[in-house]
């Protein structure tokens, strides 16, 4: 089916419709990151489809062209600050795949992390069974809580469990497991370095998607064990929260397609 004859069957917005939408929920302008937040690749100005997905990969791009879309929202997106530049190699591959099929990727990184009841850590902690009441680390994006049951962990075993029954894979944890655990604190994705704030706030046990080697001593030295539980693993949520919201406020089609990543 052409693009134009897809079009016509579903609703369509204005590409600036979406982008205003996106923006006030996440409001990009309160955060300093890593690269630009909002509209990184200009495509067709019509949507009527958007898909989800959390990293910019070629993978993605191919899977969301195949299912029509004309918009992509992801986590991940293309520019980062400390980039040559330069447009050759898998840059030239995804860029060349967007442009020529007119289609628009918006990308927003740490406004995504921090949004409190849609975003990549709000939606993890749902995941995990978890309830936040307060917030840690540099620009606030940690969370910190306790089980919404209201009930405690036994040990770092049973938390680890948990951790990888929600998120059907296996965790590698750092610490020790004896002692009952309340507080729990999380923030996804490549958050090794928030470690110490989390335990200065109170932390019991640290979920993130990666470690470091200087984690593993602290989680010994201070006895907060260290959960880590993959990047793409603890981020692969806010993206289609998100995304779903927006079009579901503006009337148009979303689909969420998730490529899995081991890291």
């Amino acid at each position: 089916m052409a693009d134009n004859e897809r079009m016509s069957a579903f609703p369509q917005v204005d590409r600036a419709a979406l982008l205003a939408a996106c923006n006030a929920e996440l409001q990009p302008e309160r955060f300093k990151d890593y690269g630009p937040n909002g509209l990184q690749v200009e495509g067709r100005a019509s949507i009527a489809k958007l898909v989800s997905g959390v990293t910019a990969s070629r993978a993605l791009i191919d899977a969301a062209i195949d299912a029509g879309a004309d918009a992509i929202f992801v986590h991940h997106g293309l520019f980062w600050r400390g980039q040559d530049g330069t447009v050759t190699g898998w840059m030239k591959e995804r860029l060349k795949r967007l442009l020529a099929h007119d289609v628009n990727l918006l990308a927003y990184h740490l406004p995504l992390d921090a949004h409190p009841t849609l975003g990549n850590n709000a939606a993890l902690g749902r995941v995990l069974g978890l309830q936040a009441d307060g917030r840690f680390g540099e620009q606030e994006l940690g969370f910190i809580g306790a089980r919404a049951d209201g009930q405690w962990f036994a040990d770092a075993d049973v938390l680890a469990w948990q951790i990888e029954h929600a998120l059907q894979r296996s965790v590698l944890r750092v610490g020790p497991a004896r002692g009952a655990i309340e507080r729990v604190a999380w923030c996804s994705g490549g958050a090794q370095g928030y470690f110490e704030a989390a335990i200065a706030a109170g932390a019991q046990a640290f979920i993130t998607g990666e470690i470091s080697e200087p984690q593993a001593h602290l989680a010994h030295e201070c006895g907060v064990p260290f959960f880590a539980c993959g990047h793409h693993a603890t981020e692969r949520y806010g993206a289609p929260a998100l995304a779903a919201q927006v079009a579901a406020q503006l009337g148009i089609e979303h689909q969420f397609i998730d490529i899995d990543n081991p890291a």
